[in-house]
C-alpha cells in the first residue's frame, strides 16, 4: 500500500508568487474574525477576536450564540470553510477563486441556514484603502497550493511560539492569529503599565490600539510580509521601546533592526534554510526578549520559569 509523501515542513513562500491570494485570504479571515468579535465577550488586548492554528487550518474556536455555540474553521487541506454548531448543524463553503463579496455572501447564507444571524462591521481594519466586504470584487484570487503552504508555515511558527511561551510564568497572551495585520503572535508582559500609545493604525480606532498597548510588552510574531519587508518574516519588538534596544546584539546574525517598523526582523527563509529551524527561531525569540527585558529592567527572576515542571511527572 503506497502512501503520499509527507509535505515539506518548512515550505518556500515567496510573497510575489501568492500576493493576490494573500490579499484575498486576508479579507476572508477578517470576515470570519469579525463574526467572532461580534459574538464574544470583550477580553483585554482584543484577545477575543483572534483565530487559532489547527491541524488543518485556522479556527475561531467555540463562539457563543444564545444557549448554543458555533465555530468556523478554515481547512487548507480539503480547501473548505466549515460552520459547525453545538446542536449538530453544519455548513460548508468551498474555498476557490471568488471575490470577497461572494465569500461574504456564501458564509452568511450558510450561517442563516443554521439560524446564526450575525451582523458585522463590513469595513476592513488595518488596511490603507479598505473596500466594504459586500462590495469587494477586487480581491478574488485563491491558489490552494499557496494557501496550504501559508498554513504549513503557521503550523511551524505556532508550535515553536508555544515552546517559547512555556518559559514565561508572568502574564502572557495565547499564541494566536490576528487577522488585522495579519500575523501570528505571542506577547509577554512585564506587569507594569505603559505610556499612552499614539495610535494611528490605518482604519483602527485609536482607543483599540491604546487598550491593546496599555501595558509594557515584549512581543514576537510571524507574518507573510509586505511594505518595507517584502518577504515572510519573524519579528520582535518592545513597547515602550527601551533606549538602545535597536543596537542590541541579537541572534542569529542574519537578524536586523528595521527602522521602518521599529522591530527586529528575521527572514523566514533564514529559518527555513538553517540546519535547525527550531533552534534558529528560538534563538531569535529568546535573544530579542532578553534585550527588551534587560534594558527595561523587567523582574525576570519572578517572571520566568525555572526548570521543567514535567521533569517530576
Amino acid at each position: 500500500m503506497s502512501t503520499s509523501p509527507r509535505p515539506e515542513a518548512w515550505p518556500a513562500l515567496p510573497l510575489d508568487a501568492w500576493k493576490d491570494t494573500y490579499a484575498t485570504l486576508h479579507m476572508w479571515t477578517q470576515i470570519v474574525g469579525k463574526v467572532r468579535l461580534v459574538q464574544s465577550p470583550w477580553l483585554n488586548h482584543c484577545w477575543h477576536v483572534t483565530l487559532y492554528v489547527t491541524a488543518r487550518g485556522l479556527t475561531t474556536s467555540p463562539v457563543p450564540y444564545g444557549d448554543r455555540t458555533f465555530q468556523i474553521d478554515f481547512d487548507f487541506i480539503d480547501h473548505q470553510l466549515t460552520v459547525l454548531s453545538s446542536d449538530g448543524g453544519s455548513g460548508r463553503v468551498a474555498l476557490r477563486p471568488m471575490s470577497v463579496a461572494a465569500f461574504y455572501a456564501s458564509l452568511m447564507a450558510e450561517m442563516q441556514k443554521l439560524e446564526l444571524r450575525v451582523d458585522i462591521n463590513l469595513k476592513p481594519n488595518e488596511v490603507a484603502d479598505p473596500i466594504r466586504f459586500d462590495r469587494d470584487q477586487t480581491h478574488c484570487s485563491y491558489d490552494g497550493e499557496f494557501a496550504n503552504r501559508f498554513w504549513r508555515t503557521l503550523v511551524q511558527a505556532d508550535r515553536i511560539f508555544k515552546e517559547f511561551r512555556a518559559g514565561f510564568v508572568g502574564k502572557c497572551s495565547p499564541v494566536h492569529f490576528f487577522w488585522g495585520a495579519p500575523d501570528l503572535a505571542v506577547t509577554r508582559f512585564s506587569g507594569r503599565p505603559a505610556p499612552k500609545h499614539s495610535g494611528g493604525v490605518p482604519n483602527l480606532p485609536d482607543w483599540v490600539t491604546r487598550e491593546a498597548y496599555s501595558d509594557e510588552v515584549s512581543s514576537c510574531g510571524y507574518w507573510p510580509g509586505g511594505g518595507p519587508i517584502p518577504y515572510a518574516a519573524f519579528y520582535s519588538y518592545a513597547y515602550p521601546e527601551p533606549p538602545a534596544f535597536a543596537a542590541s546584539n541579537v541572534q542569529p546574525r542574519e537578524a536586523f533592526y528595521s527602522n521602518d517598523l521599529h522591530e527586529f526582523i528575521l527572514p523566514y527563509d533564514v529559518v527555513r534554510q538553517s540546519e535547525s529551524p527550531d533552534e534558529t527561531l528560538l534563538e531569535f525569540l529568546q535573544t530579542t526578549y532578553e534585550a527588551a527585558a534587560d534594558l527595561a529592567k523587567w523582574d525576570r527572576s519572578s517572571l520566568e520559569c525555572h526548570g521543567d515542571p514535567k521533569a517530576g511527572l
